[in-house]
C-alpha cells in the first residue's frame, strides 16, 4: 500500500471563524489546511509550518493583515511565501497598498469558491516554476564554476610537463654529437613546445579578458618584424594556393630597416594580428593578395586586406563569439578574440567588405602608447621603451 504524497500546506488567517470554514471547505480536498484567528497567531504559525501559500484577512483586532504581510516579507524564512489578501476592503488604494507590500493577489469578499481554488492553484504553480528556475540557475552557476576550475587546473597541469619538454632539446643539443637533421628536429620540438605554452598562457589571458579581470602589462612591440614573421609562419597556407603577401607602411612597401612600434603586450598583439592574417589567407581565392598596411601615429592603424568578400550572413555578426560560416573546422573565436584584444589595448576594430571591389579589410585602431625612443646609454644604439621615464 502506497502512502499518499504530502499535500501542499495552506494557511488561512481570519478573525471570523465562518470565513475560515468557508475557505477551508473549498480547499481541503487538495491541500493541508492550517488556520489562525489573529495576526499574532498567523506569524507564529507561518514560521512553524512554512505553508506553501497564505490567505490573509486585512481587518483583524490585534495586528492587521498589512502589517502581518510586511513582517513576513521582512523575514528570510517566510519572504518567499505567496500571500493572497482576502478582504472586504474594496477601494483601489487598498488593493494597491496590499500588492505594494508583496502580496501576489487581492480577493474581495464575498469570494467565489471556484475563484479561490483557481487563484490558489495558479499561484502555487507560479511559485513552483520560480523555485525550479532558481534551482536551474544554481545548477548552471555551479557548472560554470566547475568548468572554470577544471580549465584552471588543466592549464596548470599542462604547463608543468610542457616546461620540461621545452627544456630537454637544449640540453641534448649542448651535449653535441648530433647530425644536422637531428638538431633540426630538436629545434622544431622546442619551437612547437613554446607555441603550445603560448597557447595555454593565451587561453588563460582571454579567459580573464572576457571577465574584465585582465591587467595589461605593455612593452614596446615592433609590428613590421611581427608581420614578416607571420608571413613566414603561414607560408604553407599561402604557397599551395599561390597567394601573395604584402607589407606596406603609409602606402609604400616596407623596407628592410623600417620599424613601427607601439606599446602593448607582445603575445596578445601577435595573436590578434595572426588571427587577422590567417583569416585573410583562408578567405582569399587562389592567386589572391593578402596585405598588411601599417599607418603609424596616434592612434596607429593596422589594416589587413584580402581579396574575397565576407558572406552576407556573416557581416553583421563578424566579431561575435562563435560566429562562423562555410569554414571547415572554424570555431568563430579568432575574430572574436581579435576584438577582445584590441579593446583591451584601448583600441577598436571594424570590418568592411565590398562586392564591388571584391575585397575585405579589417581595420585595427590601436593607441601608440607612451613610447620613448633614444640611444642606449651603454651601446649608443637606438632604444625603445614604454612609459614616462628617461630612456
Amino acid at each position: 500500500m502506497t502512502t499518499p504524497s504530502k499535500l501542499p500546506a495552506i494557511l488561512i488567517v481570519d478573525d471570523v471563524p465562518a470565513n475560515i470554514r468557508m475557505l477551508a471547505a473549498c480547499l481541503h480536498d487538495s491541500y493541508t489546511i492550517h488556520a489562525a484567528a489573529s495576526g499574532t497567531d498567523a506569524l507564529a504559525l507561518a514560521r512553524r509550518v512554512a505553508p506553501e501559500l497564505i490567505l490573509l484577512d486585512v481587518v483583524m483586532p490585534d495586528i492587521d493583515g498589512y502589517e502581518v504581510c510586511r513582517r513576513l516579507k521582512a523575514e528570510a524564512a517566510t519572504a518567499d511565501i505567496p500571500i493572497i489578501f482576502v478582504t472586504a476592503n474594496h477601494a483601489p488604494e487598498d488593493e494597491a497598498h496590499g500588492l505594494s507590500l508583496g502580496a501576489v493577489d487581492y480577493l474581495i469578499k464575498p469570494v467565489s469558491p471556484a475563484v479561490v481554488r483557481a487563484r490558489v492553484k495558479n499561484h502555487l504553480e507560479l511559485r513552483a516554476a520560480r523555485q525550479a528556475l532558481a534551482r536551474q540557475n544554481e545548477e548552471l552557476l555551479d557548472a560554470a564554476t566547475l568548468r572554470e576550475d577544471v580549465d584552471r587546473i588543466m592549464r596548470h597541469d599542462l604547463k608543468a610537463p610542457l616546461t620540461g619538454i621545452i627544456g630537454l632539446p637544449q640540453i641534448i643539443l649542448d651535449d653535441g654529437g648530433l647530425t644536422d637533421a637531428q638538431a633540426m628536429y630538436l629545434r622544431l620540438i622546442e619551437e612547437n613546445g613554446y607555441k603550445m605554452l603560448s597557447m595555454i598562457n593565451l587561453s588563460l589571458d582571454l579567459f580573464k579578458i572576457e571577465r574584465g579581470t585582465y591587467r595589461l602589462n605593455p612593452e614596446p612591440v615592433e609590428l613590421v618584424a611581427m608581420a614578416r614573421r607571420l608571413f613566414m609562419e603561414f607560408s604553407a597556407l599561402a604557397g599551395p594556393r599561390n597567394l601573395t603577401c604584402r607589407l606596406t607602411i603609409d602606402g609604400r612597401e616596407a623596407g628592410a630597416s623600417d620599424t613601427v612600434y607601439l606599446c602593448g603586450e607582445r603575445l596578445l598583439l601577435y595573436t590578434m594580428l595572426a588571427n587577422c592574417v590567417k583569416n585573410a589567407l583562408e578567405a582569399s581565392p587562389a592567386g589572391g593578395v593578402v596585405a598588411v598596411h601599417l599607418h603609424p601615429g596616434e592612434p596607429t592603424e593596422v589594416r589587413v586586406q584580402n581579396t574575397g568578400v565576407v558572406p552576407p550572413g556573416m557581416r553583421e555578426r563578424f566579431f561575435q563569439k562563435y560566429a562562423t560560416e562555410g569554414k571547415m573546422g572554424g570555431t568563430g573565436l579568432g575574430v572574436y578574440s581579435t576584438r577582445l584584444i584590441a579593446e583591451t589595448h584601448g583600441g577598436t576594430v571594424r570590418m568592411e567588405t565590398s562586392d564591388e571591389t571584391g575585397r575585405t579589410t579589417v581595420f585595427l585602431s590601436l593607441p601608440q602608447g607612451e613610447l620613448r625612443i633614444g640611444p642606449d646609454r651603454n651601446s649608443g644604439a637606438a632604444q625603445v621603451a614604454c612609459g614616462s621615464g628617461q630612456v
